[in-house]
């Protein structure tokens, strides 16, 4: 695994989760989260632009961090290990992911909510963990109580953040940082103000 890509990720403890509909909004919501301090983003594979989404992102925005998300298979993870990821994101755990970014070394954050994906993540060589749909499955006091099962792992909780209850979130030492798409919406001047607001706020908690 890359630990520079998940160092990177600890420093910020926000991932953005971005889907474009178009290549056309590529480069301004990217340039409008550099400009607000954000320079983190999971693209997701929900729409067919996503590889070339990827691609851009890569290419025109070396400051930046550019990861995968929902990637649910071997394939998308093979179209965005080409296009340039840095890491992959999957909303449940995949065996078949894992063993290809284990293979390439890009690091994988899949999704669990029990102890028994959790346990096959582990021994599939994760100590991240993504926790989706966070907010479904109990939040902070779920992921608590797994912890003190698996005290190795630490979590990226994603769905149900948002600016309400980021703080909180980011108060529990076992988050490794969040995931969330509540500062991608609107225009980009007003992604740009809702990124440096989510930093501010990441910062007031963890310095």
């Amino acid at each position: 695994m890359n630990t520079g890509v998940s160092e990177t990720i600890k420093k910020y403890c926000i991932v953005p989760v971005v889907v474009f509909n178009s290549v056309d909004e590529v480069r301004p919501k990217l340039r409008a989260m550099c400009d607000g301090g954000l320079p983190v983003a999971e693209i997701t594979f929900r729409t067919d632009c996503a590889a070339e989404a990827i691609k851009i992102a890569v290419e025109e925005f070396p400051e930046m961090l550019i990861g995968a998300g929902t990637v649910i298979n071997g394939e998308q993870a093979q179209a965005a290990f080409d296009a340039g990821a840095k890491f992959i994101v999957s909303p449940g755990f995949s065996e078949e992911v894992a063993r290809f970014c284990a293979e390439n070394g890009l690091p994988y954050f899949g999704g669990c909510v029990t102890p028994t994906e959790i346990m096959t993540a582990i021994a599939n060589g994760c100590r991240v963990i993504k926790f989706f749909p966070c907010s479904n499955y109990g939040g902070i006091k779920t992921m608590k109580a797994l912890s003190a099962a698996f005290p190795s792992v630490t979590f990226l909780p994603t769905g149900g953040i948002s600016a309400d209850n980021l703080a909180e979130y980011l108060a529990w030492d076992k988050i490794t940082a969040v995931g969330g798409s509540w500062m991608m919406k609107g225009t980009p001047d007003e992604i740009k103000e809702k990124c440096k607001a989510a930093v501010e706020a990441a910062k007031a908690v963890r310095g």
